[in-house]
């Protein structure tokens, strides 16, 4: 069975390091005799945010783990901001401008809010926040009240609900002061409301000159937010667009029968 959609990916251009901020040029990931990702290209433009997408198991979190440097590609090119980083560290990333949330939170639970995101700011010498000064603990504050924080300050992420959790999570890879923000699964388990006014955090990054991903598999929660989204399955590319193209999309529409709605 062909279909226009299969087509397309048949004919994607091959990338070059200055096709965007954040290029990647047939990547494959393989576990065993198990390809996760299937030579899989995309890029990604300044100040845009693009929404990944695809339903569960279809090779999102893989593709974000090669990007960020957590697994090494089996092959393929990873370029950000014309330098080819295929394989690095995710540390070096972090030093180039390339941040990442995670699913798993991982705060410091004996750490007020506010001391969780100085942690984040401080330089990688420090192991402690001893002797850091008045400067890294205002800009932690602005950077808390970014992500709508701010009434939350001296409280414990124990003691935050769940999309708190999310915001101090964001609030701790804003403190690395990335280029581009890698976002994963924002939106699990929020309510409408709470989507709506995270993804006004997230416009706000953008506006303030960040280039954002969007994980997820909930595409109702996405297609309000993103400039364009790109699909996959089984770890390839089934699609390209804008929401609205994305939306009507016969391809993407079998891809998530039986799953989310769109």
């Amino acid at each position: 069975m062909s279909t226009d959609s299969e087509s397309d990916t048949t004919t994607d251009p091959t990338y070059g390091p200055n096709d965007g901020v954040l290029v990647v040029n047939d990547l494959l990931k393989q576990f065993g005799g198990l390809t996760a990702v299937d030579n899989l290209s995309f890029a990604v433009q300044e100040q845009e945010i693009l929404g990944f997408i695809g339903p569960n198991g279809a090779g999102k979190s893989t593709t974000f783990n090669c990007v960020t440097g957590t697994y090494k590609p089996t092959d393929g090119t990873v370029w950000f901001k014309g330098e080819d980083v295929t394989g690095l560290e995710p540390h070096e990333m972090v030093k180039r401008g390339m941040s990442r949330t995670f699913q798993d939170f991982a705060p410091l639970e004996d750490r007020t809010v506010v001391r969780n995101v100085e942690l984040a700011l401080a330089p990688d010498e420090l192991f402690t926040l001893s002797g850091v000064g008045g400067r890294t603990r205002r800009l932690a504050e602005e950077i808390c009240r970014r992500v709508g924080l701010g009434e939350q300050l001296e409280q414990t992420p124990g003691e935050l609900p769940h999309a708190g959790m999310l915001k101090l999570e964001l609030a701790r890879a804003i403190a690395t002061d990335p280029d581009l923000l890698l976002v994963d699964e924002p939106f699990a388990g929020l309510s409408s409301n709470e989507v709506e006014e995270l993804s006004s955090v997230l416009r706000s990054l953008r506006d303030h000159g960040m280039t954002l991903i969007v994980v997820d598999h909930n595409m109702r929660g996405l297609l309000s937010l993103i400039d364009r989204a790109f699909v996959i399955q089984f770890g390839s590319k089934i699609a390209d667009g804008t929401p609205e193209e994305i939306k009507n999309d016969p391809e993407v529409q079998e891809a998530y029968l039986g799953g989310d709605d769109i």
